[in-house]
């Protein structure tokens, strides 16, 4: 398969839904303001949509891979009841120095490693380097970077004290939008006039 297609990669926590202390069942699960248009839009413009989401959760022992399912299953859902759509949910499940085996381990997976985005690369014939990934912390902006993606911090969630972070330590970021709502808009405007993005 060609890498010919534009992603975009998207946060969970903080960046799709609401910011709380582990997700750990399907109430806890609330859209972020405008997420469900904004996806939609993408939806619409042809690129191939991602979740790419750290679950430590599962590593520390909060919730189990197959706690996971119901909640991204009511994701889905709610997407869905506004006519949007995600393509695939990635998630990593460890952590390096905290949690349970088999999960407490140094993983490619984890943001700020760029594993999600290179296993849809190979699953979905993605240009990383066209592609944008979107989220609240200075492990998406890092992640998106390693692979020379556009990247988009939001200030919902973690955003605001991510953006002091990469202020202080000269963390590059190519576009900061208060919200995914004003993310989708940048990425639709960079991609004016051209071609469908996965024609």
């Amino acid at each position: 398969m060609r890498d010919n297609r534009i992603g975009v990669f998207i946060d969970r926590d903080g960046t799709l839904i609401e910011e709380m202390d582990y997700v750990r069942t399907p109430d806890d699960v609330h859209l972020i303001h405008g997420a469900a248009p904004a996806i939609r839009k993408l939806n619409e413009s042809g690129f191939i949509t991602n979740v790419i989401s750290n679950q430590s959760g599962v590593a520390r022992g909060f919730l189990t891979e197959a706690d996971l399912a119901p909640i991204h299953d009511r994701l889905e859902h709610d997407l869905q009841q506004n006519e949007a759509h995600i393509d695939r949910i990635y998630y990593c499940p460890h952590h390096p120095a905290f949690g349970i085996d088999p999960y407490n381990v140094e993983c490619e997976c984890r943001k700020p490693k760029p594993g999600m985005l290179i296993r849809a690369r190979k699953e979905f014939g993605i240009d990383l380097a066209r592609s944008f990934v979107i989220g609240d912390k200075v492990a998406d902006i890092q992640a998106g970077a390693a692979v020379g993606a556009t990247t988009i911090l939001v200030l919902t969630g973690y955003g605001k004290s991510s953006l002091e972070k990469c202020k202080r330590e000269n963390i590059d970021i190519d576009f900061v939008a208060p919200s995914i709502k004003e993310a989708v808009e940048f990425i639709l405007g960079k991609s004016e006039g051209e071609l469908r993005p996965n024609d």
